[in-house]
């Protein structure tokens, strides 16, 4: 049933100077008694959240156990050591134990490496190259050659690195195995983080004539299984969900969203409606899975557990614009949170409903800045930081309220890690860390 406020939702913009819009709004499902229970399934050696294994975090999506973190800092404020990074990526930061690692590239792309930096101190502990000499594909400005985030198990890390491959290290820099996977002809490069799982490392590429979701031995660097996919643009990261009866990986891609046996590769369901370029990662929670894409393009809340074309029975609601191109999506309680990416625009929606609760720009001198950085939830705040380097942080909840904004001094495109009352940053040049 569609109420006359969600009929209004796109024409209620409540900011300053924009015109109010007229978006069509999708037909809503009605909302049956969805179970809380899906999740992302946890990181392997990381059942606890101890540490920052992956892109998104143990949560996988954004979502922090509340820890006391600050909620201030500047270039200099609140910064425990900020150190110079090598090379060039957007990549973010991951936390094992006492180390981070990154991913970065030189030379327009022609090498590529996996970083670890101390902890403590920030200092570089060492720099592994990709073992194949390779010629970079084509790439995006703003995507770069290390955008993909690296993930680990405590015992190796692994780094998806477009036409270098799929490389695993151990945790002293050392390579374990290094997967050939050829040439990766996409529009705008490669930008996929690995999710693991049962003992596999899984990543998805799309691309035209060979577009493939698969999965590789995590020990060896085998292939288990490969899935040919259609789609031919997409930049998104795998993830796994655990509904209760069985898990789900889910790709969010060109023109839909699609479910796979984790185990397998085989397809078990298909939603339409999504635009023709994706780049966020999906989030879940109040029993649905979230997917935006771009440009401005749709917002589709599903429900998993289902089989073949469940566009007309899992659907439950969809907002057909306004959605980010880039960043991901963030459930954070009972809401969910998307920002776009060129206006600096945040909507927040009940998230089991689709109900509109607010929709806000944030402050900007210029109109246009953009937004590629995913939001993070943690201690009741909500954090969305513009490429030029600012952080606004907002109270989570019903009301939108703008409580402080933070600049770095540099731009920053990657998500940051959180961990243990600190910030792990990754700016343009640098890798910082944050706490009181």
């Amino acid at each position: 049933m569609i109420t006359t406020a969600r009929l209004c939702h796109f024409a209620r913009w409540t900011f300053t100077g924009l015109v109010a819009a007229s978006f069509t709004l999708a037909v809503a499902r009605t909302p049956a008694a969805f179970a809380d229970g899906i999740t992302i399934t946890p990181a392997p050696g990381d059942k606890d959240g101890q540490h920052w294994p992956r892109w998104r975090g143990p949560s996988g999506q954004g979502v922090v156990p509340d820890g006391n973190y600050p909620d201030q800092w500047s270039d200099t404020d609140n910064v425990i050591w900020r150190v110079p990074v090598p090379g060039a990526g957007n990549s973010s930061p991951i936390v094992w134990d006492d180390q981070i690692f990154l991913t970065t590239a030189y030379d327009d792309g022609r090498r590529r490496s996996i970083l670890s930096f101390d902890r403590a101190t920030g200092e570089q502990q060492w720099e592994t190259f990709a073992p194949v000499d390779a010629d970079p594909e084509r790439a995006h400005g703003k995507n770069g050659w290390a955008s993909g985030t690296p993930t680990t198990d405590g015992e190796r890390i692994y780094a998806y690195l477009g036409n270098h491959g799929l490389l695993a290290l151990d945790l002293a820099g050392e390579v374990v195995w290094h997967a050939d996977l050829g040439d990766i002809s996409s529009l705008h490069g490669s930008a996929c983080s690995p999710f693991l799982h049962g003992g596999n490392v899984i990543i998805y590429q799309d691309k035209p004539g060979g577009g493939f979701v698969a999965a590789f031995d995590a020990a060896t660097g085998d292939e288990v299984w490969r899935t040919a996919r259609q789609a031919t643009v997409g930049w998104g990261s795998p993830i796994v969900i655990d509904i209760g009866e069985r898990e789900e990986l889910i790709v969010s891609s060109q023109h839909r969203v699609t479910a796979y046996d984790p185990g397998t590769g085989t397809e078990l369901w298909t939603c339409q409606g999504n635009s023709v370029e994706v780049t966020p990662t999906p989030a879940v929670g109040h029993g649905l899975v979230f997917a935006s894409s771009g440009r401005a393009g749709p917002t589709l809340a599903i429900r998993p557990g289902g089989s073949g074309d469940v566009t007309d029975s899992h659907l439950v609601w969809s907002e057909l614009r306004g959605s980010p191109f880039i960043p991901s999506p963030l459930v954070y309680g009972d809401y969910l949170y998307i920002v776009t990416d060129t206006m600096g625009v945040v909507t927040c929606y009940e998230a089991a409903t689709g109900e509109l609760v607010w929709r806000e720009r944030l402050p900007a001198e210029t109109t246009g800045e953009a937004y590629s950085a995913s939001p993070v939830g943690v201690d009741g705040r909500v954090y969305f930081t513009r490429d030029s380097g600012e952080t606004f942080v907002l109270r989570a909840g019903p009301e939108f309220e703008v409580l402080q904004v933070n600049h770095v001094g540099e731009p920053m495109l990657a998500s940051p890690a959180l961990l243990e009352g600190r910030w792990y940053m990754r700016t343009r040049g640098h890798l910082m860390c944050v706490g009181r």
